[in-house]
C-alpha cells in the first residue's frame, strides 16, 4: 500500500531536504566561533581559557533550553514552537553583532544557545512522518543537514574573518537567520486536529515526566552520555585546533583553520551509509564499529600535530564517523515510545550538550595549560570512555536478540 500522508507516513524528499537545510542553518550558529575564535579573544583581549566560555556557554544554555523547552514538542505544535524559538535566535544574533564588550557578545551567543531548539523538535517531527524501516536514513538526512551547516558555518567563517572582519561573519548569520524563520511557516505544517484531541499534560507535568520517561528507558540515558562525549571531543578538537594552528609555533590564518573544515565534506556522502548500515545490523552494534574508527583517528592527533598535512589524517578520520556515532544514538531514541518521542529526545540531547559544553572549555582550558599534547591528551581519555559504553551496549544488544 503507497505512503499517503493521511498514514502518518508521508514525508517528501522536498520537504525532508528542507528541514535538514533548517536545522544545518540554525545548528550553525553556534559554529562561527570555532575557526575566529583566536580572533575574537585578541580583540577582547582575553585569554584561551576565558574565550572557551563561549562555546562553552552556549552549549550548556541550550542543554537548559532543550531541558525547559523541548518537552513542549509533546504538547504544542512544532511549526509554532520552531517559529518562536528561531525568532529568539535572531534576536540573539542581534545582541551578539551589536555587543561593544566580551560580557555583552558571551551574554548574547549564551542566549542564542537558550533558544537554539528548532534543530532538535525536527527529528521526532519527522519521525512521526515516515515508515519504520526508513527511520536511520531519514534520521541521517537530517544529521547531513547538520554536518553541511557546521562545515559551512566553519569554512565561511574562517574565509570572511581573514579577508574581512570577523564581526561580519554575525551579521550574515544574523540576515540568513531571519530569512530561515521566515520560511518555517511554508515548510512546516501544523498537527492535525485528532492529536489536538488528545488529553494534553500540564507544563510542568510534562517537565517532570521526563524524569519518570529516562528511568522506564535507560537506554536513553546511555546513548545521550555517549553522544556527549562524541560530540564533546569533536569541539574539544576543533577549539583547541584553531589555537594550535594560528599560534606563533605554527603561524597560519583562522582561513586555514575554516579550509580544514571542508575536508568534513566526506561525512556527508558516507553518514547516510552508516545510517543503512544502523538499519542493517543495528544501533549498538554499528555504533560499536564506528567509535573504534574513531579511537585510531584520535589516537594520531598528538603524533602528527606538528604538520598541518599530516593533520588531515585524523580530522578526515574523525570528521567522516563521528557523525554516525549520533545517528545510532538517535536511532536507540526515536524507536521507543512514540507518544514520548520528543521528551525522550529532549533527555538524549540534554546529556549531549551538557557534556559539550563541559568539553569545550575543557578543550581550551587543556590547551592553555598544555598545549596541542593537552587537548590531544584529553580528546583521547574520552575516546576511550566512549569505546567502552559503546562495547558495552552492543553486548547487551546482542543478548537481548539472541
Amino acid at each position: 500500500m503507497p505512503e499517503t500522508k493521511q498514514s502518518g507516513a508521508f514525508l517528501s524528499r522536498a520537504t525532508e531536504f528542507s528541514l535538514a537545510a533548517i536545522g544545518g542553518v540554525m545548528v550553525a550558529n553556534a559554529y562561527y566561533i570555532h575557526p575566529i575564535i583566536s580572533e575574537v579573544a585578541a580583540d577582547f583581549g582575553v585569554n584561551a581559557a576565558t574565550i572557551g566560555l563561549v562555546p562553552a556557554l552556549n552549549q550548556i544554555a541550550l542543554a537548559v533550553g532543550i531541558f525547559l523547552l523541548l518537552p513542549l514538542g509533546d504538547r504544542f505544535s512544532n511549526r509554532q514552537l520552531a517559529i518562536l524559538f528561531g525568532i529568539g535566535q535572531t534576536v540573539s544574533l542581534g545582541l551578539m553583532v551589536f555587543a561593544t564588550s566580551f560580557e555583552g557578545f558571551l551574554a548574547g551567543s549564551t542566549i542564542l544557545g537558550f533558544f537554539t531548539i528548532a534543530p532538535y523538535l525536527l527529528p521526532a517531527y519527522a519521525s512521526k512522518r515516515v515508515n519504520p524501516d526508513r527511520l536511520g536514513a531519514v534520521t541521517a538526512t537530517l544529521t547531513l543537514g547538520t554536518i553541511f551547516g557546521i562545515l559551512a558555518a566553519r569554512v565561511g567563517a574562517g574565509v570572511i574573518a581573514q579577508y574581512y572582519d570577523w564581526h561580519l561573519v554575525y551579521v550574515l548569520a544574523a540576515i540568513l537567520m531571519a530569512v530561515t524563520t521566515l520560511s518555517l511557516p511554508f515548510i512546516l505544517e501544523g498537527r492535525k486536529g485528532a492529536q489536538d484531541d488528545q488529553p494534553k499534560q500540564s507544563y510542568f507535568a510534562l517537565v517532570g515526566s521526563l524524569f519518570s520517561l529516562l528511568k522506564e528507558h535507560p537506554q536513553v540515558i546511555i546513548s545521550g552520555i555517549i553522544q556527549a562525549l562524541n560530540f564533546g571531543i569533536f569541539l574539544a578538537v576543533w577549539l583547541g585546533l584553531a589555537l594550535h594552528l594560528t599560534s606563533a609555533e605554527m603561524g597560519y590564518g583562522v582561513d586555514i583553520v575554516g579550509y580544514l573544515a571542508v575536508f568534513a565534506i566526506v561525512a556527508m556522502f558516507v553518514t547516510p551509509k552508516l545510517g543503512a548500515l544502523a538499519d542493517r545490523i543495528g544501533a549498538e552494534q554499528a555504533r560499536f564499529r564506528i567509535s573504534l574508527v574513531q579511537m585510531a583517528g584520535i589516537a594520531l592527533l598528538y603524533p602528527l600535530g606538528g604538520s598541518l598535512w599530516l593533520l588531515i589524517i585524523p580530522i578526515i578520520c574523525m570528521n567522516t564517523v563521528g557523525p554516525g556515532i549520533d545517528v545510532t544514538g538517535r536511532m536507540t531514541t526515536l524507536s521507543l515510545a512514540p507518544e514520548a518521542r520528543t521528551r525522550l529526545m529532549t533527555g538524549y540531547i540534554m546529556l549531549m550538550f551538557m557534556g559539550a559544553g563541559i568539553a569545550s572549555w575543557a578543550g581550551t582550558a587543556a590547551y592553555e595549560v598544555a598545549g596541542w599534547a593537552g587537548n590531544a591528551a584529553l580528546a583521547f581519555a574520552m575516546s576511550v570512555c566512549l569505546v567502552g559504553l559503546s562495547w558495552r551496549q552492543a553486548v547487551k544488544a546482542r543478548a537481548r536478540t539472541s
